[in-house]
């Protein structure tokens, strides 16, 4: 096996993780569901850029030379995912604390909806 299927694979596995936690009805199981999603879009991005190996970051001589451009979108896309996972995680709380219990939509299975 190569390389490339192994970490595809992973790729694929951690998607679907984190889609099965969104598609839950409480709000931890979707924060940590969006956290995932998001680790597998940065591997992604990242992957984008090759696997190099042996190879100069930057131009310095000949030879082959990794592409720096993924490396630079998955750091900012760290940033704004970790601001992005504060946010939803202050709106779960929120949510849980006006409505009293942690359901996506805010009731319970089976309860009355008003």
């Amino acid at each position: 096996m190569s390389m490339e299927f192994l970490l595809a694979t992973g790729v694929g596995m951690v998607t679907a993780t984190g889609i099965y936690l969104m598609l839950r009805g409480r709000s931890f199981p979707v924060v940590l569901g969006l956290s995932l999603f998001g680790y597998a879009v940065n591997v992604f991005i990242f992957l984008m850029g090759r696997l190099w190996s042996n190879a100069a970051p930057v131009l310095v001589g000949e030879g082959p030379v990794a592409d720096p451009l993924p490396q630079a979108l998955v750091l900012t896309a760290i940033v704004i995912g970790f601001a992005t996972t504060g946010f939803v995680v202050e709106l779960a709380l929120r949510s849980r604390h006006e409505s009293g219990n942690d359901h996506v939509d805010g009731h319970e299975r089976g309860g009355p909806r008003a």
